[in-house]
């Protein structure tokens, strides 16, 4: 990595895999810092790898207490032994307590926030000048370097391309997570973006459309990333070469696997399903999750596991 672990410079590189790691429970519903620590430091060892976004969707940030956040962020920091940065997802609802949480996270050895919409827009709408105001003030109370995070397009939580031009041009926003879900939206902005601010990193986060977003981005930010990581690598160097048929090549071999994790009745289930799937690898003995989070139908997990041999996608330890 380049540059120092500490929030003061925004030069590190994820230009290659950011996982989304889950946070692990154990089975009466408390964190579970052990398997924190196999988890990190398995993600961590993966030449690749470039860093880990936790608290996110995937990791059910906003299920735990701030003390729990705290300790979580410590823990993954403590299992990549400082190897790569851990990046908190910020997702308060106002921007002063999102400023707060990021402060928070600084201080738990965060090296930098993926700042979320204020969900109430995610309803209502926002304001024009909100978001870029929302970035402004977290960066300038935290210190805290960001990731700027497009909501899908068929929320009102979408950034307009002139919204995240603005974000991305100011200090303290060094890439973006873009996860628009609108492939007519992601063909014309994304080539726009990368012209008019060409220092900004691009990463996709459109875990069930990895093949049409692989030749366009610098890397992936994606849950995906905690039960494949050794293909999904081997899929952002072949989007980067633009050879298609390797991309698709392993894309069909991921394809039961995508199915079975993201392919399901809600995105969120695909959180639940990615704890099964570390599961199938042998990372997590089990997949507690958190309300309102619940468990999946019966026969899910028989189904996950079928899809991972299927893509030979085998225990790690």
């Amino acid at each position: 990595m380049n540059g120092n672990m500490n929030g003061h410079t925004t030069s590190f590189d994820l230009r290659g895999l950011t996982p989304a790691p889950v946070t692990p429970f154990t089975r009466d519903g408390a964190v579970d810092f052990e398997a924190i620590q196999r988890l990190g430091s398995w993600l961590g060892s993966i030449d690749g790898v470039k860093g880990l976004v936790v608290l996110g969707h995937a990791g059910e940030g906003t299920f735990l207490t701030q003390e729990e956040q705290a300790a979580v962020i410590t823990a993954f920091v403590k299992s990549v032994d400082d190897k790569i940065p851990v990046i908190a997802g910020i997702t308060a609802e106002g921007t002063e307590v999102a400023a707060l949480e990021a402060q928070r996270a600084k201080a738990a050895g965060a090296s930098a926030g993926l700042l979320y919409p204020s969900h109430g827009w995610l309803r209502f709408g926002y304001q024009a000048g909100a978001p870029q105001d929302r970035y402004r003030v977290v960066y300038e109370k935290s210190g805290l370097p960001l990731i700027l995070f497009q909501y899908p397009d068929n929320t009102k939580a979408t950034y307009s391309l002139q919204t995240m031009l603005d974000i991305a041009a100011q200090p303290g926003v060094f890439a973006m997570k873009n996860g628009v879900r609108n492939m007519r939206r992601w063909d014309t902005e994304i080539p726009i973006i990368r012209k008019q601010r060409p220092e900004l990193q691009i990463l996709t986060c459109h875990d069930e459309y990895l093949l049409h977003t692989a030749f366009d981005v610098d890397g992936f930010l994606v849950g995906y990333g905690n039960i494949a990581p050794e293909p999904l690598i081997e899929l952002i160097k072949a989007g980067k070469a633009k050879d298609y048929k390797k991309a698709r090549e392993i894309h069909d071999r991921l394809l039961p696997v995508t199915k079975s994790v993201y392919h399901r009745g809600s995105h969120m289930e695909g959180t639940v399903a990615l704890k099964h799937g570390l599961v199938a690898r042998g990372i997590l003995e089990h997949a507690t999750v958190r309300s309102s989070l619940l468990p999946l139908e019966g026969g899910a997990e028989e189904e996950i596991h079928a899809a991972f041999r299927a893509a030979d996608l085998g225990r790690v330890c």
